[in-house]
């Protein structure tokens, strides 16, 4: 589905993305794991033409993306965003939140409704918190809003960055296994950015390790654990496994 071709990007002094070719399949979920810092969220920007690669080019269904804002509208309504925090408009419902793009369309209100209700179901989102506007949601419920919103148009490419990295730990373990159900049953292609090892390897087909801007290595995460590409690899894992004692090392 998609494509990248010798692909980067800077942002003033700080080189974001070294030039990278990656091809993410279509009908899987791809996870691109790092720090803070490694160029997830520029990489997913790019793919979203939200950015302009500096060199190189994103390919989209074999075809590249168009750098005119009028011409990507298209091939923005194949893709559902979604964020972390939900990055919800708090002036709009629950409701006019996720159907906002619809409504832009000009749907039909049946056609709306049996898309929303069908949503709610699948997002096992309480349908009576549809008319609660984002301050009177949880954190877990906004983050069920957004990622409805993102499945609206029934996309062809789910992008999420970090959608559950600002949950606390019960819920965030409840939604994984939610979006990890979701995935299963749509078969979308999914492009999923965390910086958390266990969230990568629970709903990930495949993991691509950044550092630097750079992909240190790309595969499942057995691959990462046995075969090693580089130290940084080992360091990564290690440094998220649970310590004597009890805890993380964070």
């Amino acid at each position: 589905m998609y494509e990248l071709q010798d692909v980067s990007k800077r942002f003033g002094a700080t080189q974001a993305l070294h030039p990278l070719s990656l091809r993410l399949p279509t009908g899987r979920t791809t996870v691109l794991l790092g720090p803070s810092g490694c160029g997830k969220s520029t990489l997913v920007r790019l793919l979203n033409g939200l950015l302009i690669p500096d060199t190189g080019r994103v390919l989209f269904d074999g075809k590249p993306l168009p750098r005119d804002t009028e011409a990507l509208l298209p091939v923005r309504h194949r893709v559902g965003y979604a964020l972390q925090g939900g990055g919800l408009f708090p002036h709009l419902s629950g409701e006019e939140n996720v159907t906002l793009m619809a409504r832009h369309l000009r749907w039909p209100a049946a056609r709306t409704r049996e898309r929303l209700a069908t949503l709610v179901e699948l997002t096992r989102f309480p349908a009576d918190a549809l008319a609660r506007y984002p301050a009177q949601l949880s954190g877990g419920q906004r983050q069920r809003v957004a990622l409805m919103r993102s499945l609206m148009l029934d996309p062809d490419v789910l992008l999420l960055d970090e959608p559950l990295g600002a949950l606390d730990p019960l819920v965030r373990h409840e939604l994984q296994g939610d979006l990890r159900a979701i995935f299963a049953r749509l078969r979308k292609t999914v492009v999923l950015v965390t910086h958390d090892l266990a969230e990568a390897g629970f709903l990930g087909d495949g993991i691509v390790l950044m550092r630097d801007g750079r992909v240190v290595q790309q595969g499942g995460l057995a691959d990462l654990e046995t075969r090693p590409a580089d130290p940084f690899v080992t360091r990564f894992i290690q440094a998220q496994r649970p310590v004597p004692g009890g805890g993380v090392v964070a």
